[in-house]
């Protein structure tokens, strides 16, 4: 590591593991930030304590004995304040807000956008300027991530306060998600203190989108530089299926808009090291997956009659391709595979999975909702992981199944395209690509994927392909540097 930090990085999300973590948003800014410091990058992370966040700070990391300072920000026509807690999660800065009113949400992300849910959102966005006012600590850049912050760019152009700021910061945007965009009435601005003339449709940098407001497009057009999180994606949003109506705003952005593929942490996502799964096992030794194998069946009462383990790890969701996997599913369960499923999502999914369960429970387990242990032990005992994504911005699932010897049968979009190579249309694949969003295409997948497990030693170099990848967030962390010291030079 650099012994003297060259730039100052703020990171503003509304969840970051092992803290609060919803999903993929999380395990990002629980990992990236810490991998910039090894490349003299100062970053640190703005995250509000949501209910239990303090106490898991408390127990298991080093936090503050007393809030370290607190911030104030106008909202809705009332000052709105939170005490900033310092605390120090496996050597990463993290500041959190505490405001219970605020940030009383355990599920973090309202059900119902709309002026009153946003509140907290815009709260933590207005509170990334405060900061530095707050603390002896000043970032240059402001990373923000999704539409919780993506106000951050556009209030420094169009805030009534905050533009004063605009010389102080620069900002970089990431989408993790194109699907959520933050979208709300035009008369939502004047309580966060967005001028009248950003929506204004013709106004450079305007918030306008078809008689709405969207945060996202805002953030678009207003910071320095934005990112997606696979070079794939960066492709896909520019086009209609992928860009949700925001793709001509994308390409008209293209100049600044940057691909870079996440990593995984390689700290909790290491079949090596990892206290989650009963015994640990590596490229070099691959006994323990066998066992962890045995262990789970054992628990499961199910007899190991050789069939092969099918896995699916994720949020039940259209999006996962949830709707053709069940029925791609019932063509290899119980004749020819066993499944684990680890996930929850919308009381439809969730009861097509109980019903898709009913009567096969000596070859399916599922966990109707998500849990850390469960994942790692699914991961560590499965053969094959299911992801039959409709859109994929990178993907994480696929990155740990890797890591676990567990070959991905994954759609090619996204970040699924730019990391797995389908093991029969290349010599150094590491999985199985469908292309077709369908079940057909999906069942044509796993079909050849437990066509090739047959073949023991083949089987071993798909394998062994995809545990030695580099999957740390090493590379990545770089590119992230050179992107915030090139706005910083220019």
């Amino acid at each position: 590591m650099s012994g003297k930090f060259s730039v100052k990085v703020l990171h503003v999300s509304p969840e970051c593991a092992p803290l609060a973590k919803k999903g993929g948003l999380g395990d990002v800014v629980g990992a990236l930030p810490r991998a910039l410091r090894d490349c003299g990058i100062d970053a640190r992370v703005l995250m509000p304590a949501w209910p239990g966040v303090l106490d898991t700070a408390r127990e298991k990391f080093y936090l503050s004995v007393r809030p370290v300072a607190k911030v104030h920000v106008s909202l809705n026509w009332r000052v709105l304040s939170a005490n900033v807690w310092r605390a120090s999660v496996n050597k990463l800065p993290i500041y959190i807000l505490e405001n219970d009113e605020l940030f009383s949400d355990a599920g973090i992300y309202p059900e119902d956008q709309n002026a009153e849910s946003a509140e907290s959102m815009i709260f933590l966005s207005y509170a990334a300027f405060e900061l530095s006012h707050a603390i002896n600590w000043k970032p240059v850049i402001i990373h923000a991530h999704d539409w919780p912050s993506a106000v951050i760019p556009s209030a420094l152009r169009w805030h009534r306060h905050y533009k004063s700021m605009a010389h102080d910061f620069d900002t970089v945007f990431t989408i993790h998600n194109m699907a959520h965009q933050g979208l709300f009435k035009p008369e939502d601005l004047n309580g966060w203190g967005i001028m009248p003339e950003a929506f204004k449709a013709m106004a450079p940098g305007s918030l306008e989108f078809y008689g709405l407001v969207n945060l996202l497009k805002g953030a678009i057009d207003n910071s320095e530089a934005f990112t997606t999180v696979s070079p794939r994606y960066a492709d896909d949003i520019q086009t209609r299926d992928g860009g949700k109506g925001l793709e001509g705003v994308v390409s008209s952005n293209a100049h600044k808009l940057h691909g870079i593929l996440n990593g995984i942490d390689c700290t909790v996502w290491n079949p090596r090291i990892d206290k989650l799964i009963p015994v640990n096992y590596s490229s070099d030794d691959l006994s323990g997956k066998k066992k962890c194998r045995e262990q789970i069946m054992r628990e499961f009462g199910w007899e190991d009659d050789g069939r092969p383990i099918l896995t699916f790890v994720g949020r039940l969701t259209e999006q996962k391709g949830v709707d053709i996997m069940l029925p791609a599913l019932a063509d290899f369960v119980p004749n020819f595979a066993r499944t684990i499923i680890v996930g929850s999502g919308s009381e439809y999914f969730n009861r097509a999975l109980s019903e898709f369960q009913s009567g096969r429970e000596d070859s399916v387990h599922t966990v109707a909702c998500f849990s850390e242990e469960d994942a790692h032990r699914a991961y560590a005992a499965s053969d094959i992981l299911l992801m039959p994504s409709l859109f994929e911005p990178c993907g994480l699932s696929q990155l740990i199944a890797f890591a676990y010897g567990t070959v991905p049968t994954a759609r090619a979009t996204g970040g699924l395209a730019d990391t797995v190579k389908d093991a029969d249309a290349d010599n150094d694949g590491d999985g199985f690509l469908f292309y077709d969003y369908s079940t057909t295409g999906l069942c044509d997948a796993i079909e050849r994927a437990l066509a090739a497990k047959k073949d023991d030693a083949r089987w071993h170099e798909i394998m062994l392909r995809g545990m030695k990848k580099d999957l740390s967030w090493r590379l990545s962390a770089e590119k992230y540097a050179d992107l915030y010291k090139s706005i910083i030079d220019s």
